[in-house]
């Protein structure tokens, strides 16, 4: 009797530590839903630089529309692109969750 309660002691902590190594049967995916802000633009001012709502946001060349896309929360911005003192664009725009906008810079 006591050799059966070890073997079915043993058989179940065995399935035990089996049913810890199993690999997860669920996988979530967290979507980002900001507005993105890109650039239609010439390469030749990819260097000008871009500013929301008056803080920095990087090169313009780091945004090109089908390439890069700053990312932005809901709500209306300034959007602002100079290349050193000349000012490309300023516009001010509504962007919501999901949208995708594209300026074009002359």
């Amino acid at each position: 009797m006591r050799g059966t309660s070890l073997l079915l002691a043993g058989a179940l902590a065995a399935a035990g530590l089996a049913g810890c190594v199993l690999e997860p049967t669920e996988s979530h995916r967290v979507v980002d839903q900001r507005a993105q802000i890109s650039f239609l633009f010439d390469v030749a001012r990819a260097e000008a630089r871009v500013q929301v709502d008056g803080l920095d946001s990087g090169r313009l060349g780091d945004f090109e529309d089908g390439k890069g896309a700053l990312r932005v929360i809901a709500g209306t911005h300034v959007v602002r692109v100079v290349d050193g003192n000349q000012t490309l664009l300023e516009e001010r725009a509504y962007l919501g969750n999901g949208v995708a906008r594209a300026f074009a810079v002359r």
